[in-house]
C-alpha cells in the first residue's frame, strides 16, 4: 500500500484547508464531491490504483466540507471552491500537472479552467452540460437544501432521512454546508467554449446527469466522452472508470 501524507495549505484568505497526496510522478489534482473530506478518491482504492500508474495524487478537502469549518458566510464568497483550488496550485508550485474532480469536483474543475488553471488534462466527472451551465434544478444541491431545512421529519429509511443520518455520521455542519451551497457559480457557455485544455467527461450511463454530458462535450473544444457502467453513486466502483481516466492521462 502507498504512503499517503496529509497536509495542510492557506486559502487566499488565510483559511488553513487540508489535503492528501500519495505517489511519485506527474502531479494530478483530484477534487471531492459534494461530501466531506477527500475520502472519495480513498474509496474502493481509486487514488492508489491512479498513483500506480505513475500520478502523484493530491486530493485537497473543500471547505466547509472536510476539516475546515468556518461558519461565518464571510468565508464562502461566490466561486470560493476554485479560489482554493488555485491557492492549492500556487502553494505547491505546479506547473505542470493534471486536474480532475468528480460531481461538485467535476463542476469546479470547469470552474478553475474559465478562470486561468492550464493542466495537461482535465477530468470532469459525473457532470454535464446543464449542471456546469448552473440550471440543473432538482439536482444534489437542492435535494441537500431539502435535507438542512427538514432535518429529523423525514420518514425513516427515505433518501432524504438516509444522507440526514449520514451527515450526522460524517460531522457535517449545516451552516457550512448552506455556505458552501450558496458559494457555486454558473459557467456560462462562451467561457466554456474558451477552454483549450484537452478534457475528458467521465459519466455513469445510468447517471440522470448523462442526459447532457453529449452536450458538455461539444461545448468544450478538446472534450471527450467516456461512458461507464452505474449510476451517479456506483460509477466510481466501476473499474471502467479509472481504467479511462488512467487512458486519458496517458494520451500525451
Amino acid at each position: 500500500m502507498l504512503n499517503l501524507v496529509e497536509s495542510d495549505f492557506p486559502g487566499r484568505d488565510g483559511v488553513r484547508l487540508s489535503y492528501r497526496e500519495m505517489g511519485e510522478g506527474r502531479p494530478l489534482v483530484l477534487l471531492p464531491g459534494l461530501s466531506v473530506e477527500a475520502t472519495l478518491w480513498l474509496q474502493h482504492g481509486l487514488a492508489e490504483q491512479i498513483a500506480t500508474h505513475g500520478h502523484r495524487v493530491i486530493m485537497p478537502d473543500f471547505r466547509g466540507l472536510g476539516r475546515a469549518k468556518p461558519r461565518d458566510a464571510a468565508a464562502y464568497p461566490l466561486d470560493v471552491l476554485a479560489d482554493d483550488g488555485l491557492a492549492l496550485l500556487d502553494h505547491l508550485g505546479l506547473d505542470e500537472y493534471d486536474l480532475g474532480g468528480y460531481s461538485l469536483g467535476g463542476r469546479i474543475v470547469v470552474r478553475m479552467l474559465v478562470r486561468g488553471a492550464i493542466p495537461g488534462r482535465a477530468v470532469v466527472g459525473g457532470q454535464g452540460l446543464r449542471q456546469v451551465l448552473g440550471d440543473a434544478e432538482g439536482g444534489a444541491g437542492s435535494f441537500m437544501l431539502r435535507v438542512l431545512a427538514g432535518q429529523g421529519t423525514f420518514e425513516p429509511g427515505s433518501p432524504e432521512e438516509q444522507t440526514e443520518r449520514w451527515l450526522r455520521a460524517n460531522d457535517a455542519d449545516p451552516d457550512a454546508l448552506r455556505h458552501v451551497l450558496g458559494s457555486i457559480v454558473a459557467t456560462p457557455m462562451e467561457a466554456i467554449g474558451r477552454v483549450r485544455v484537452p478534457a475528458l467527461v467521465v459519466m455513469g450511463s445510468d447517471d440522470e446527469r448523462a442526459a447532457s454530458a453529449d452536450a458538455l462535450v461539444a461545448a468544450l473544444p478538446q472534450g471527450a466522452l467516456a461512458m461507464v457502467p452505474g449510476d451517479h453513486r456506483t460509477a466510481v466502483s466501476a473499474p471502467e472508470f479509472i481504467a479511462a481516466i488512467v487512458d486519458f492521462l496517458g494520451g500525451r
